[in-house]
């Protein structure tokens, strides 16, 4: 019994002392760099850099989806499908390729708004030395 209670005791105490040890560590935080204070911290920088890509991704994206039915990927090949297992008597299949084409639709306005979003990002870039600091 003894023993149990100094096993506990010493435990507790461990653990207070890893708390204060935290607590400490947590509030010496090291002041900012040099390099830290260059940016805002935001990515900025990286998103600058990376407007180039995802213009031609999301532009890939919006042509596949907006495709004709000969086209893998496009909403138009999708619905196609849908009809022709509606047309079999596939239920399963239809209402499975039915929420696929629901989810597939919906991908087309978003991306338009990031399409959007990212020319104004682009715009911002180029305004702002490519997110470098001032």
């Amino acid at each position: 019994m003894r023993t149990r209670n100094i096993a506990l005791s010493s435990v507790a105490a461990a653990t207070a002392l890893l708390g204060v040890a935290g607590t400490a560590a947590a509030d010496s935080t090291p002041a900012p760099s040099a390099s830290a204070k260059s940016g805002a911290g935001d990515g900025a920088q990286a998103l600058c850099k990376r407007v180039p890509k995802i213009e031609k991704r999301i532009h890939r994206a919006l042509q596949r989806l907006q495709g004709k039915a000969g086209r893998r990927g496009s909403v138009a090949r999708l619905e196609k499908r849908v009809e022709k297992a509606k047309a079999a008597g596939h239920t399963e299949i239809a209402n499975f390729l039915d929420h696929k084409l629901t989810h597939r639709k919906s991908l087309v306005p978003t991306l338009q708004q990031r399409q959007k979003d990212l020319a104004k990002v682009a715009s911002w870039c180029r305004t702002h030395h490519n997110g470098a600091s001032s």
